[in-house]
């Protein structure tokens, strides 16, 4: 059963996850303009106060990494625009690894940084209301699956859009980097190779909209 706070918890996590989103998008428009901000003139732009930008990032320098990083991703329009004559969901997705394994490869130590903040921040049991990470990819992920049409469940598709999550931006990179030793081309190679197999089997897996029943390990 449902505790009663459960929809407020919901709300506050969600305003939260507004308020950095909008720090960062702050962040990035005074970017844009040819200088570096401060706190106080991002948290000016974001329409809150300095103390609340410092609960959100530990430092300007954090927060202007990170915003550096929202200006490199390309957004769903840039992606893919209102129509992009490409239906084929395989080859959209496939779309959004190459995209996010550019920026990847581009900005690694910025993106290697960004993780290990995430992590210490996680880790720290302080301010654990905050969202730790800014979620970039889902958007893409989203626009690609909407594009493709009318080809899967509900149930389906939410499937394909987490598990796709697991497979493509820097998380993903890091895995191929440290742990299985792949160069940037075989990486790409496997990723995409999984992204097809995803694809298929949510569009040919007949009982998509059935729970899933945990495997016996």
């Amino acid at each position: 059963m449902m505790s009663p706070l459960a929809p407020d918890r919901a709300m506050r996590t969600n305003q939260r996850r507004r308020t950095r989103k909008d720090l960062l998008e702050a962040a990035a428009r005074l970017m844009r303009r040819g200088h570096r901000p401060g706190i106080e003139e991002i948290a000016d732009e974001a329409l809150v106060s300095r103390a609340t930008a410092y609960r959100y990032f530990p430092s300007a320098d954090a927060l202007l990494l990170e915003a550096s990083l929202d200006v490199a991703i390309p957004g769903p329009d840039d992606l893919f625009g209102r129509d992009s004559g490409q239906s084929d969901l395989a080859e959209r997705l496939a779309r959004v690894d190459h995209a996010l394994h550019e920026v990847t490869i581009a900005n690694e130590a910025a993106l290697r940084t960004m993780l290990s903040q995430s992590v210490l921040r996680a880790v720290s049991g302080e301010d654990s209301g905050i969202p730790a990470r800014q979620d970039r990819r889902t958007p893409l992920i989203e626009a690609a699956i909407d594009g493709a049409g009318d080809q899967l469940s509900p149930a389906a598709r939410d499937l394909l859009q987490k598990a796709i999550a697991l497979l493509v931006g820097p998380d993903a990179m890091v895995v191929c980097w440290d742990v299985l030793r792949l160069d940037d081309t075989e990486a790409q190679r496997v990723k995409q190779w999984a992204i097809r197999a995803l694809a298929c089997a949510a569009k040919c897996l007949p009982d998509a909209d059935q729970p899933l029943q945990p495997l016996d390990l």
